[in-house]
């Protein structure tokens, strides 16, 4: 049983969602990267999303300044582990215990976990075999610690998918059909959902010739592309639906996804980067989403995303990796979008 303490926050985080009129049936929020050396202190940057109304933060990894700037606030958080944790959490149940014993159970009753990624794309990769077995460990962490209501998923990129176009042709590459048949029913056994990073950039700065730009920045009026009984009007809704086409290839129709990655770069390859570019892809995926339309291939059904990203990282990649933010590290925005107070 959760202590009332423990409810409280829970109770707290869905009437705010309720006040801001954000459907409840879908989650909206925002990846919160730490690869910069002038980015303001955490406390700022949670003051900064209560202040624009995103009621979900991504974090890649444990930082407890950001685990204890967020105590007592109603936002939705999904904690990943780092990558190179996955073996060990996968080895032994008293390393998945002490993660969670460390990371979540200090925070339970004042931090709104939703989510634990076990990794960040690391299917295909060396780290891959040891997923399923670290998501199962950390489930029985939480047991352990009688937490019942944080689920545990993992991230997969595009490059897991050997065929991603036409969507119904979508389909895992070797190895990661190996891991995904092991990972997916651990998943569906726990009423989880994959997590996917989608990147419409990426497709397109990589064919301009034969993609249009509004079909990219799901335009209103971009040429529909059919895909057997299906019609597609943008690339975002095509590359989702090519992993449910892989889920289906590997007998797991069943299992749902969220994105927890997409965006659009302001600089680094222009014309093809830009403020506008990068406003009118998120605006009309934040629509599209808001809508409750989902997918083609499901259709109805809610579909929650993370942007990328919160702020402009220096210490990434010199390129368009520099320019994913809202936000520049002063909390000035890139361009405007979010609703601030």
């Amino acid at each position: 049983m959760e202590s009332p303490p423990c409810k409280a926050i829970l109770l707290v985080a869905t009437t705010l969602l309720v006040l801001l009129q954000i459907p409840f049936i879908s989650a909206i929020g925002i990846n919160y990267g730490l690869n910069g050396d002038n980015l303001p202190a955490p406390p700022a940057v949670v003051d900064l999303y209560d202040r624009c109304h995103i009621p979900s933060v991504r974090l890649f990894e444990p930082r407890p300044e950001v685990l204890q700037a967020l105590r007592g606030k109603p936002l939705q958080v999904i904690l990943g582990t780092r990558n190179e944790d996955i073996q060990s959490l996968a080895t032994t149940l008293d390393a998945a215990n002490s993660w969670v014993a460390a990371n979540i159970v200090p925070y339970r009753c004042d931090v709104n976990f939703t989510y634990i990624t076990v990794g960040n794309e690391a299917i295909p990769g060396a780290m891959s075999q040891y997923i399923a077995q670290a998501i199962a460990n950390m489930y029985t962490a939480l047991a352990v610690a009688a937490i019942t209501y944080i689920k545990v998923s993992t991230v997969v990129p595009g490059s897991s998918l050997s065929v991603s176009y036409p969507p119904s042709a979508g389909a895992f590459n070797h190895e990661a059909a190996a891991v995904m048949s092991r990972v997916a029913p651990i998943l569906l056994n726990h009423g989880a959902s994959l997590m996917l990073n989608v990147y419409p950039y990426f497709a397109y700065a990589s064919d301009t010739n034969s993609m249009s730009l509004d079909y990219a920045l799901l335009r209103p009026g971009a040429p529909l592309v059919g895909d057997q009984n299906l019609v597609y009007d943008n690339i975002f809704d095509a590359m989702v639906d090519a992993f449910y086409a892989a889920l289906e290839k590997i007998g797991e129709p069943g299992l749902t996804v969220v994105v927890s990655e997409s965006g659009w770069p302001t600089a680094g390859n222009e014309p093809i980067t830009s403020p506008e570019n990068a406003r009118t892809y998120n605006r009309n995926l934040l629509n599209h989403v808001q809508e409750g339309r989902g997918t083609p291939r499901r259709p109805g059904q809610p579909l929650d995303v993370y942007f990328f990203a919160m702020f402009n990282e220096d210490l990434k990649q010199a390129g368009i990796e520099q320019h994913w933010g809202f936000f520049y590290p002063n909390m000035q925005p890139v361009y405007p979008f979010w609703q601030c107070s």
